[in-house]
């Protein structure tokens, strides 16, 4: 079976709902996922924003959240997910507000994608105190077993 990723709260290239955002309660979206590989040793999610600032005009990736060693034997995450609330052993890393956790979508003009990207590792990541994407996609480099991704997009009402 291939890994897949889904949520209930929004579909593949559809609209996030607003209480997952700046303008709203900025909590986490459900997310829950298939097909980990039998010889996963833990998962990566890395959700991120290739559209900033500007869609029209794009000069980075603003991450919005990093949660590795997530064990493979887990399968989803409910809305609104905090470090207490994640499964043991599981770790988040820094986002680009220089903060441990979600951010929800605050792009400041025009309609952005969020990529929700969930990779499946035969290892463990080890001695890593609050990693950026960076950290993250080094350590994960040569010990990716499969890889699959949801995109939600997002406009602020204004």
């Amino acid at each position: 079976m291939t890994l897949t990723l889904k949520s209930t709260a929004f579909i593949h290239g559809g609209e996030i709902p607003s209480q997952y955002t700046c303008e709203g309660m900025d909590l986490s979206p459900s997310l829950e996922w298939l097909g980990v590989p039998e010889n996963a040793r833990s998962l990566v999610l890395i959700v991120d924003d290739p559209d900033a600032p500007d869609p029209k005009a794009p000069r980075m990736t603003w991450v919005h959240w990093i949660v590795y060693n997530i064990p493979p034997d887990v399968t989803r995450f409910a809305d609104g997910v905090i470090s207490a609330t994640l499964p043991i052993g599981t770790k988040q890393g820094l986002n680009d507000w220089k903060k441990i956790g979600y951010g929800g979508p605050c792009p400041p003009v025009g309609r952005h994608r969020y990529f929700h990207k969930l990779y499946a590792l035969d290892t463990v990541l080890e001695g890593m105190d609050q990693p950026d994407k960076a950290d993250i996609e080094t350590a994960m480099r040569g010990h990716i077993l499969e890889q699959t991704e949801l995109i939600g997009t997002y406009e602020k009402r204004r």
